[in-house]
């Protein structure tokens, strides 16, 4: 045959690139020096080739980039010997091994080395003959294999089989060339000016847009009749390709702006999915199987979601259902099923945690503690729900985060204030648009364990209404017995929340159902008293305000007499909120004198305390003495902690057997003083008191601050011994507090609050308190520092409080009591 030339395309073939480029490769002199050489060596350098594959009479240009392979090609050229070709396997490594190369490749001449303007090096190779690697000797300076010829299988069939196979492997060529956008039309030339049959399936086979395999598979193919058979099963199939795609193009083909891209593109795509059947969400689908394969689910939980999946495959993505199908799965599989953190039951580091995030609070700790401990030798979770009780601003959400982080557990919280649907709790039902999984599944899902420490902040402000009872709700969340098999409405399958240490917040018992109640563990969290808030702020408010503020150590001080001071002047709480707002305006004002360049004194005086923060709020000394007759100290419970009350009492002439209540008393209160003035009397005799005045004047009850209701079973005894005093005129004993409830017959019950009911008294500067005997108990649960300078005298009757209350000594002006005429009586004739 005689000698053809075509010139190639200017994108190369490289042994660093991915990908095919399209050329029109050169052809050898012959067919026969393609097929033979007559001294074929033993041992050949080899030079691995990324993407391409040489064939035997081809002629290619290759971009060379690996130091091995620039040092191959040189010697090989400036010695003039062939080297071999060899096709790797994966082209993303970098330093093959015999492994990672074809074991067939091609015997290659070196017709000429370009050093390209860019720096890079081309050398043009022709393919000689085929070969197999025996064994690779070496791979250092370069890889040397010893090799064998791989011979031809000749065509023993008739001309006319050749000639046919010839022409239909061209026509389909031609076909392919001109469909495909990649290759030039000149191979169309190229192509029709073959003629033995060998050489075109070599020359076809490299300049097909082909993967590696494909093409090395038609390189090892021994028989040039298979050869030429395979290759036309391989034309025949990409001109189908060629043809679909093409087709599928032509449906989309619409003039088009810049508006309309997006469009175009989406259409094509759709178009394309459409053309092949598959589903356009395919991916995904095959995404979540991956996921389930990696879940530690139940298998009965991985049935359901099997059959859940297959829903979802057979549905149509435009129904409406599909996304709510999605979603559904796809919060299955978010869910940690089995999945747990490992405990860390090491209770002295425990201990340590919870005394460095909070100062005080001995008893709650201590019973956090023991609780934990119970835990360790239980090794299960089956144990009361704790609930931390007390007034706004004592850590009870933080004692919360302190025992997450002595377990190690992740830390989860909700807040159930103004919580009024049941569905926030069990979920919503999937059928319903909007649907979502309750607060409980979705913070199990946002903690990523199926044991975390989950807080049920504001548990006693969960409200109901006609959608349902929250409260009813989380029955079945804190029971222990019943958790294990937790129903939520959106997940229709049973959640195991067993291993979930739930701890539950609340401002008062109050309002929290009976049945809510019996299911946890009630901790009392009281109030601080002045000397452990002045710590507080030394330890934490102090530098946390710091920090928010931008400020430095340097900036200021605040001694601990001035941290008294402004708790003792400036705040009225159980809690410290209040008292880092003060240490925060403090810090404020600070920050404006530091920004500005003022002068300024970086101590912070008590006396200084009126500059940042104004004139005090409250005085020290709040007792206001026992000159007037009647007026009486009680002590009362508030949300935000303990106070003290007054009562007061007065006589007015009238027609008598008429008492008077004011100060925005509820029942509870107004029922206590009717039963105060009962019993008072019925002992009038006792007390030296003249039945006369109940004849002669009106009696008058009142508690100060009469703006704010006031109600609770706590100002029975004080509301006695304020009559008492009125109706005798005796003084009652000086720096003298007292709380408790009353009964017809004159017993005194015991009340709550108590602590915070001591701390009020305390700052108010009492002395004495009168308390129920049965309230001794919640004496011995308070610290005793806490209760120096109190005296508690503890009572059981009524007639025990007004000995301890009344002085035998009468007020400074008594009244001079003036009795109505006893009215006449007409008997009848």
């Amino acid at each position: 045959m005689s000698k053809i030339e075509f010139g190639f395309s200017n994108v190369m073939q490289s042994d660093m690139m991915d990908g095919e480029a399209g050329f029109i490769p050169l052809m050898a002199d012959s067919e026969d020096e393609m097929m033979e050489i007559s001294d074929f060596p033993d041992v050949l350098s080899i030079l691995p080739l990324r993407n391409m594959v040489l064939f035997p009479g081809v002629v290619m240009p290759v971009s060379v980039g690996r130091q091995k392979s620039l040092r191959v090609i040189r010697e090989a050229f400036n010695e003039g010997k062939y080297i071999g070709v060899v096709s790797q396997k994966d082209t993303k490594i970098d330093d093959p091994k015999k492994k990672d190369l074809y074991d067939v490749g091609t015997v290659a001449q070196i017709i000429k080395i370009l050093e390209m303007p860019d720096g890079s090096t081309s050398v043009i190779l022709q393919g000689k003959t085929r070969f197999n690697i025996v064994t690779l000797l070496t791979t250092e300076p370069y890889y040397t294999a010893s090799i064998a010829q791989r011979k031809e299988i000749p065509i023993k069939d008739t001309n006319e089989v050749t000639e046919a196979l010839t022409a239909a492997i061209k026509d389909l060529a031609v076909k392919v060339v001109n469909t495909s956008s990649n290759i030039p039309n000149d191979a169309t030339f190229a192509i029709k000016n073959i003629e033995g049959l060998s050489f075109l399936t070599n020359f076809i086979g490299s300049n097909l847009p082909l993967k590696n395999p494909e093409k090395q598979s038609l390189l090892e193919t021994d028989g040039i009749k298979d050869r030429a058979y395979k290759l036309l099963e391989v034309l025949a199939r990409e001109q189908q390709l060629l043809e679909i795609k093409n087709d599928i193009q032509s449906k989309v083909r619409v003039d088009i702006d810049q508006q309309q891209r997006e469009y175009f593109l989406n259409q094509q795509m759709k178009t394309i999915q459409d053309e092949l059947g598959g589903n356009p969400l395919e991916q995904e689908i095959l995404e979540f199987k991956e996921k389930a394969k990696a879940k530690k689910w139940d298998k009965s939980v991985a049935e359901i979601f099997e059959k859940e999946l297959s829903k979802l495959e057979r549905m149509n993505p435009a129904a409406a259902e599909y996304s709510m199908q999605t979603n559904y799965v796809t919060t299955f599989l978010d869910l940690p099923w089995n999945e747990f953190t490992t405990d860390n039951f090491d209770l002295k580091r425990a201990q340590k945690i919870l005394d460095s995030d909070h100062f005080g609070l001995e008893k709650v700790k201590e019973r956090i503690i023991e609780y934990l401990a119970v835990l360790k030798l239980k090794s299960d979770m089956k144990s009361p729900i704790i609930c931390l009780v007390g007034p706004p601003g004592v850590g009870k959400t933080s004692l919360g985060k302190s025992i997450a982080k002595a377990l190690d557990r992740n830390y989860v919280r909700v807040s159930l204030g103004g919580l009024h649907d049941e569905a926030e709790i069990r979920g919503h039902r999937k059928t319903y648009i909007g649907a979502m999984p309750g607060r409980i599944i979705q913070n199990i899902k946002k903690a990523g364990s199926s044991n975390p420490l989950f807080i049920l902040d504001e548990i006693d402000k969960v409200s109901s209404d006609f959608r349902g009872d929250p409260s009813s709700a989380l029955l079945e969340v804190l029971d222990p017995e019943q958790n294990n098999t937790f129903h939520d409405n959106y997940l229709e399958v049973d959640y195991d929340l067993s291993q979930v240490m739930f701890i539950a917040t609340a401002n008062s018992l109050g309002t929290i159902s009976q049945p809510l109640r019996d299911r946890m563990e009630i901790i009392d969290v009281s109030g601080y008293i002045i000397e452990e808030k002045v710590e507080i702020a030394k330890r934490h408010l102090f530098k946390k305000q710091l920090a928010n503020h931008g400020l430095k150590k340097t900036d200021i001080s605040i001694p601990v007499k001035t941290l008294h001071a402004v708790v003792d002047g400036y705040t009225r709480e159980s809690g410290v909120r209040e008292l880092d707002k003060k240490i925060a305006t403090i810090m404020r004002r600070v920050a404006k004198k530091v920004a500005t360049d003022e002068e300024y004194d970086k101590k912070i005086t008590p006396e200084a305390l009126t500059e940042y923060l104004g004139i005090a709020r409250f005085s020290k000394e709040m007792y206001q003495g026992n000159d007037y007759a009647g007026v009486v100290t009680g002590l009362a419970w508030t949300a935000v902690g303990g106070e003290i009350l007054y009562v007061e009492s007065s006589l007015s002439k009238g027609q008598g057997s008429r008492l008077s209540i004011t100060g925005n008393l509820g029942d509870v209160m107004k029922e206590s003083a009717m039963l105060a003035l009962e019993y008072i009397k019925s002992h009038a005799q006792d007390l030296d008191i003249d039945q006369r005045i109940f004849e002669s004047y009106n009696i008058h009850l009142h508690v100060p601050e009469g703006a704010i209701p006031k109600d609770g079973p706590s100002a029975g005894i004080t509301m006695a011994t304020s009559l008492a005093s009125i109706l005798t005129q005796r003084k009652v004993k000086k720096h003298l507090a007292m709380t408790g409830e009353i009964t017809l017959r004159g017993k005194v019950l015991p009340v709550g609050g108590i602590k915070e009911k001591i701390l009020a008294a305390k700052r108010a500067g009492i002395k004495e308190i009168i308390l129920c005997n049965d309230n001794r108990k919640d004496i011995d649960d308070i610290n005793a520092q806490y209760l120096k300078g109190l005296t508690f005298h503890f009572v059981t009757s009524v007639d025990d409080v007004l000995s301890l209350a009344l002085l035998n000594q009468k007020i400074a002006h008594p009244i001079k009591f003036e009795f109505n005429e006893p009215k006449s009586v007409t008997k009848a004739s």
